[in-house]
């Protein structure tokens, strides 16, 4: 390991680390704008530089020289103060002067650092270039004049997305950065580059002219658009969230995000129930909460214990354990989280689990998928995918092939090769030493056992590692298999239990109609398809607009906050089910979040802590049997919920990215 001499500070850094990682590691700052340390090299923008001995007598960019022994390292002396006062100089000789209209403003890495590290002042007196806006789709809005060349946003588009969608043309002062023929970036990840774009080339199409930095309220929160469970904060004022952004986590989302998780926010403000409806002749007509509450309770008086709930894919493990002790309170265990109609078997929770973990995913040395689009299911898993190929990983397939960004060895679309691999599959698995199988939702529900055989034919679990992982695609799952949720026979066993009185806790995609003459009750913040079904709609809070608990596909326990307040007469899910339950003559047993808090720990103490949940190995002993075709189930990736279907970016982004719709432009 290098030892190295930082402004006389002696760090050692290990093999392999730059002269800037050495300068971090002794607390020096150095101004960058092309570097970032999850992308390669470029080293194109020269504002590192630094002064190192031996070496020439000049600057040297710190970003792309190794750190070496007996290095000596100045980071201000005056030659790297004239330097980098240069390079400044340099790369505002064409930057316009148009901060008080850009919305970088506040959060821009060239604002920052020309004030700390530029003259104050040009002596260039020539016309600026002008640059065309270029189009790069319905996420990422473009000021090209802005470009700074740091090619940050060329670079992650083909490292991390894996779409070869952004690069450059043309040399020199003609350079330009762009979206070939300016069509939109065929990516779920492309709103990232808005947070790598060190100026204010790139911003975010939607939220743009909205609200400065520093008029918003930070909340801390957990994304609930797929199961990952991305760390974000979401920016508000007033009773409006006005963007979700990345929290950086190492173990979870690193720090990205999908577009999904970015711009669905848009979606919280419109088509809300924000009051009580009853269905009277036919028609949904608005009501007080007490005649809801008289409606539910005198259906609830002929039902007796024939109650049920399903609960849908975005609802915290409050809401979750709420329900499920009215239920019980009520003398019913007829109660599901899989509205889709999943029924497999969830007696192991480690057999459900992603047991690798999210950021094991880069050791993995041989993958194989299982009827899972993994791009779409979870992009961020996809990510890492991408790195452990990067390492000499090699991946296989089975289910429909698809573009996932990477090559893959497809096996074919027949869930029968689960007991008959190829031989180039069993002697791969059998040469690695960190195996994964990643299962989705599809072969989980029609050939878990046969998925499970794959723990011994390929030798998935071995001292300290675990290659068996499902992967599941909604937020809710894991929290509601924790909470013992689920029935053995799924949605189809609350349906031929015939109940009379069903709770539809913001469950929009299960299948309604099925639960025939069942008088149906919808809890939910969007009126879509369970509103429109319902004979009584109480408005209740989206995850934005409540504190609550989520458990990822690793199992990991995660918090998020309010941000803010539910419209209108809609509230917090738990509050609505504590009244009525007042009303119904078995009132639950907490006043207070807290309490419930405390009820649901003590039920289940690995709610409690937050971090990786830890499971008995187990795998249940099922038939091994297994046949037919796959089918993906997420087949719109930007409209999967009804937070997602009510965002006008979200359809424009369905529309114009999967279903190629042309959409002009004002200037056109």
């Amino acid at each position: 390991m290098p030892k190295v001499k930082v402004d006389g500070i002696e760090v050692e850094v290990p093999a392999g680390a730059t002269v800037l990682q050495a300068c971090e590691a002794a607390g020096k700052e150095i101004p960058r704008f092309c570097y970032h340390e999850r992308l390669s090299i470029a080293g194109n923008c020269r504002m590192c530089l630094v002064e190192v001995k031996p070496g020439p007598p000049k600057p040297q960019a710190s970003c792309a020289l190794p750190a070496a022994d007996n290095q000596e390292i100045r980071t201000d002396s005056p030659m790297v103060k004239a330097a980098r006062e240069g390079v400044m100089e340099f790369l505002l000789i064409n930057h316009p002067l148009d901060c008080p209209i850009c919305d970088q403003g506040g959060e821009c890495d060239l604002q920052d650092q020309s004030v700390a590290y530029g003259r104050g002042h040009s002596r260039y007196t020539e016309n600026k270039r002008a640059v065309t806006e270029k189009y790069m789709g319905p996420i990422v809005k473009t000021v090209m004049t802005r470009c700074i060349q740091c090619t940050r946003c060329v670079r992650f588009a083909e490292e991390v997305a894996g779409v070869e969608d952004i690069g450059a043309l043309y040399r020199g002062e003609n350079m330009q950065i762009t979206s070939y023929l300016e069509g939109a970036v065929q990516s779920e990840l492309s709103g990232n580059v808005v947070d790598l774009c060190p100026v204010g080339a790139l911003t975010s199409k939607p939220y743009a002219f909205e609200a400065r930095p520093w008029e918003l309220r930070k909340t801390l929160s957990i994304d609930v658009m797929d199961a990952v469970g991305t760390n974000i904060r979401l920016d508000s004022r007033g009773r409006q969230v006005l963007r979700a952004l990345p929290r950086i986590n190492e173990d979870v989302n690193e720090e990205w995000a999908h577009d999904k998780t970015r711009h669905h926010v848009d979606g919280l403000i419109r088509r809300r129930l924000d009051k009580p409806y009853v269905r009277r002749d036919g028609k949904l007509v608005a009501a007080s909460w007490d005649e809801a509450f008289d409606a539910i309770a005198a259906a609830a008086k002929t039902a007796g214990s024939s109650v049920a709930a399903v609960h849908g894919d975005m609802l915290d493990c409050e809401t979750i354990f709420a329900t499920k002790t009215l239920l019980t309170a009520l003398g019913s265990n007829l109660h599901e989280g899989r509205q889709t109609g999943a029924k497999y078997d969830t007696s192991s929770l480690a057999a459900v689990n992603f047991n690798s973990t999210i950021a094991g995913v880069e050791q993995a040395d041989v993958i194989l998928l299982v009827g899972t689009n993994v791009r779409w299911e979870a992009a961020l898993v996809n990510t890492r995918i991408r790195k452990a190929i990067k390492k000499g990983a090699k991946v296989f397939a089975i289910g429909p092939e698809t573009d996932l960004t990477y090559s893959v060895e497809w096996l074919g679309n027949d869930l029968s090769l689960l007991g008959k691999l190829p031989e180039a599959v069993t002697k791969a698995f059998a040469d690695a030493k960190f195996p994964m199988v990643i299962v989705g939702g599809a072969p989980l529900n029609t050939a878990q056992g046969a998925t499970l055989g794959l723990i011994k034919t390929l030798g998935l679990v071995k001292d300290g590692w675990n290659g068996y992982n499902v992967l599941h695609f909604s937020a809710a799952r894991m929290g509601s298999l924790m909470l013992d949720f689920s029935r053995p026979g799924g949605v189809a066993e609350l349906i031929d239990a015939s109940p009379k009185l069903v709770f539809f806790m913001g469950a929009d995609e299960v299948n309604h109609a099925a639960f025939g003459d069942a008088f149906k009750v919808f809890v939910g913040h969007h009126g879509d398809n369970g509103a429109h079904h319902a004979d009584v709609i109480l408005p209740a809070a989206t995850y934005a607009e409540k504190p609550g608990t989520y458990v990822n596909i690793e199992g990991r326990v995660q918090r998020g906050d309010r941000a803010v307040f539910p419209p209108g007469d809609a509230r917090e899910d738990w509050t609505i089910l504590r009244a009525l339950s007042e009303r119904l003559g078995s009132p639950l047993p907490f006043d207070t979040f807290e309490e419930l808090r405390a009820k649901m720990y003590a039920a289940v103490p690995a709610l409690a802590e937050e971090g990786l949940a830890r499971f008995d190995w187990s795998v249940p002993s099922l038939s091994a049997e297994a046949s037919g075709e796959v089918a993906y189930p997420v087949k719109d990736f930007y409209l999967t919920n009804s937070i997602c279907r009510a965002s006008p970016t979200m359809q424009r982004c369905s529309a114009e990215i999967l279903h190629g719709e042309d959409f002009a432009e004002a200037a056109e």
